[in-house]
């Protein structure tokens, strides 16, 4: 019985991963596609520069947490709670690096923003 749980939550964790992976990247990709940022305002424009380093950090950490080592002695409840739940704590530790600094982040969304700023002939 523990067995087909422990695989029924491996399953729909997996089920999860992907829907996820497919709704953000299809998402993020229709919005660059369709937005035109040249008429965007400077509020409208850092806002998107934050979430980009949100999403940006969120991989990194999600990379780095691959490599952590996971022990074989963990209890599968606590497993299937960390497969199902750690995506979103993932997220929230992004969200919360790209707003540390009194909200400046790591800087990437800065740079970002005045690259933009350049491009779209904003200054």
């Amino acid at each position: 019985m523990a067995n087909s749980i422990d695989a029924y939550s491996s399953s729909l964790s997996n089920v999860q991963e992907l829907y996820e992976k497919a709704k953000n990247s299809s998402a993020l990709e229709n919005n660059l596609k369709t937005t035109d940022y040249s008429k965007a305002t400077d509020a409208e424009l850092m806002e998107v520069c934050k979430s980009f380093e949100s999403y940006f950090l969120e991989q990194v950490f999600k990379s780095m947490d691959k490599t952590i080592m996971k022990t074989e002695s963990e209890d599968s409840t606590a497993k299937a709670y960390r497969d199902m739940f750690g995506d979103n704590l993932i997220k929230e530790y992004a969200d919360k690096a790209a707003n540390s600094n009194d909200g400046k982040g790591f800087g990437l969304a800065q740079m970002l923003y005045e690259q933009m700023k350049r491009n779209y002939g904003l200054d």
